[in-house]
């Protein structure tokens, strides 16, 4: 009796491509949404954010809880290695093939077996993590998938890792392949040892790329944006430390009192040359208008979650929407 196929049977295997001088790419969704755990210790407690037309869910099982954003090292690698095949004009697949040592090579991790397990636990919690979103979905209907659909590895007589395999999400795959919805990472970025730290980047970067006057964020607005569990107070004093440090690399950080709010600015280092893949909108809705990037973007509701991000640092005051414009 013939076994029935399988997503696995029908897709294409793509091999990964060598890394060397491969530019980190990400998406800009996973870039700008609270869609990972910024904590190093196993989280169960599921992350939710609602802003206007955007709604996520993300949750985890009790046994490796949700994926972090460490684990979403294995995700820049397959965006980078899909938007390097297709810019050289090769085909493409959410099945793709490597071995651990590329994996880890490309995050600039070390290779022992310490890293490999490490490898193997993000692959864990990348498969049980669940995201249930609004994201690039028409009207208010919902998404839901896991950050990888299955994974498995081949190994040798001598019980060494031969290689794996691993089928990326539509919902990932489909947004990496839009050249609009990725952009480059300073390679820096994998030297970034905390989580709100990284989080912090990713979401600069993607609101800061190519603002000439910057942007700026609400701090309590930040806090609800992070998805972290971290009290609010805790969380400003460490975003305190991080622009007294100057953590992030390719911008300047200030936190600053406005009002009666504080907000964090940020504009691109003169000495940055990052180079940008696309245009950056310097928005929260890239991707949430049925694939519509070229609308203007409507601010967060500032009834629920504060005050709207303003985009321009020249306003004469910042201003506090009750809802899209």
């Amino acid at each position: 009796m013939a076994r029935p196929s399988g997503e696995r049977e029908q897709l294409t295997l793509f091999r990964a491509l060598p890394i060397e001088d491969m530019a980190p790419r990400d998406a800009q969704d996973l870039m700008a949404y609270p869609f990972f755990s910024l904590a190093k210790s196993r989280r169960v407690v599921p992350i939710r954010f609602d802003a206007g037309a955007v709604s996520l869910t993300v949750e985890g099982v009790p046994e490796h809880g949700i994926a972090t954003i460490w684990d979403a090292d294995v995700l820049i690698w397959a965006a980078s290695q899909i938007v390097q095949a297709r810019d050289e004009g090769r085909p493409t697949s959410r099945l793709v093939a490597a071995t651990p040592y590329e994996i880890l090579r490309f995050a600039q991790r070390g290779t022992g077996r310490t890293e490999y397990l490490a490898l193997r636990a993000s692959l864990d919690r990348l498969q049980s993590t669940t995201v249930q979103t609004s994201i690039r979905q028409a009207g208010r209907r919902m998404h839901r998938f896991s950050w990888i659909n299955e994974w498995r590895e081949h190994v040798r007589p001598d019980g060494r890792s031969d290689g794996i395999e691993l089928i990326l999400p539509d919902w990932f795959y489909s947004g990496v392949i839009d050249n609009a919805l990725v952009l480059t990472l300073d390679r820096t970025y994998f030297q970034l040892t905390g989580g709100i730290e990284r989080w912090l980047y990713r979401l600069v970067r993607k609101h800061g790329g190519r603002q000439r006057h910057g942007w700026r964020f609400e701090l309590r607005y930040l806090h609800a944006k992070s998805g972290c569990l971290q009290r609010y107070r805790d969380f400003v004093l460490h975003l305190r430390a991080l622009a007294q440090r100057q953590a992030l690399p390719g911008y300047r950080l200030v936190v600053e009192r406005i009002g009666t709010a504080e907000w964090l600015t940020f504009r691109r280092d003169a000495c940055d040359e990052l180079s940008t893949e696309t245009w950056d909108e310097a928005v929260d809705g890239v991707g949430t208008d049925s694939g519509d990037r070229r609308r203007r973007a409507r601010e967060i509701d500032g009834a629920r979650l504060g005050r709207s991000p303003a985009p321009n640092l020249l306003e004469a005051a910042p201003r506090n929407d009750s809802g899209p414009s």
